[in-house]
């Protein structure tokens, strides 16, 4: 399963790409981001694992097993550890932004430290972020997770190919493209900011369409039939909204989006 150095290199480079991409301006991502990110990707839902641990140590062994493996079933989790420990971890972390901002250890765009409410979302980040290398390649590539994802495909020998799948899908992926090139065509007076906000609109619209198509073939149709092909479009679709599409955007949202002037002013100096 993945280790440290993974963990901690996909969370970095990826806060790094966020940094880049942000450009200078009032929505920065910055180095206050990417640590906090970055550490819980890393440690973060591992606390149950290093609580287990420790838990090992103490005197009583049947009971310290039960509490550690209370700590680990608890706290490893996509949604429980930020559940659980987000807002005192969300309090810790905006405190320990303002104390290494204040003593020049880490700097921060505009001089700005990080806010709870940006903790939290990068702590929920960071948490997804953990487990999307974790479902992939953990437990000789059987988790519970990826043996969904593959199940969505078809693996009853050649899958048949069904005109509605192909009319369907076809429709849809036809329905994407062209909305997509309508939406930036030459010469249209929107902004860059519409035009993106449509365009994940009408993403967000064709994903949730195909998913429901896939969920209809694979799970209410009787018998099961492919969905499309033998592709398992379903669990790879929602397993990358879910780990890979949402962290990122809870790091986007966790940019600073006020002014620095008035940030400034909300931040003590002594």
């Amino acid at each position: 399963m993945p280790g440290p150095g993974a963990h901690l290199l996909y969370a970095l480079s990826g806060g790094a790409a966020l940094s880049r991409l942000a450009g200078p301006g009032d929505r920065r991502f910055g180095a206050h981001h990417c640590a906090v990110y970055a550490a819980n990707a890393f440690l973060g839902p591992d606390l149950g694992a290093f609580a287990e641990w420790l838990c090992s140590f103490l005197p009583s062994s049947a009971s310290a097993s039960a509490a550690g493996d209370l700590a680990m079933s608890a706290v490893h989790h996509p949604f429980y550890y930020p559940l659980l420990l987000g807002l005192p971890l969300a309090c810790a972390y905006a405190w320990l932004s303002r104390r290494l901002l204040r003593a020049g250890v880490l700097d921060s765009p505009g001089g700005v430290p990080l806010n709870k409410r940006q903790c939290f979302l990068l702590i929920s980040a960071g948490s997804l972020s953990h487990f999307f290398l974790d479902h992939l390649f953990e437990e000789n590539g059987h988790s519970k997770m990826y043996t969904w994802i593959l199940s969505t495909g078809w693996w009853k020998g050649r899958a048949p190919i069904n005109p509605d799948a192909v009319v369907i899908v076809g429709l849809l992926c036809t329905c994407l493209i062209g909305g997509f090139v309508y939406i930036h065509r030459v010469k249209h007076g929107k902004s860059a900011a519409e035009k993106s906000n449509q365009s994940f609109f009408l993403i967000l619209v064709i994903a949730t369409l195909y998913c429901m198509w896939c969920a209809s073939q694979i799970y209410l149709r009787q018998p099961p039939q492919p969905a499309i092909g033998e592709e398992a479009d379903l669990g790879v679709i929602i397993f990358l909204a879910i780990y890979l599409f949402l962290p990122h955007g809870l790091c986007v949202l966790s940019m600073n989006q006020k002014d620095y002037t008035d940030a400034l002013n909300e931040l003590p100096l002594r």
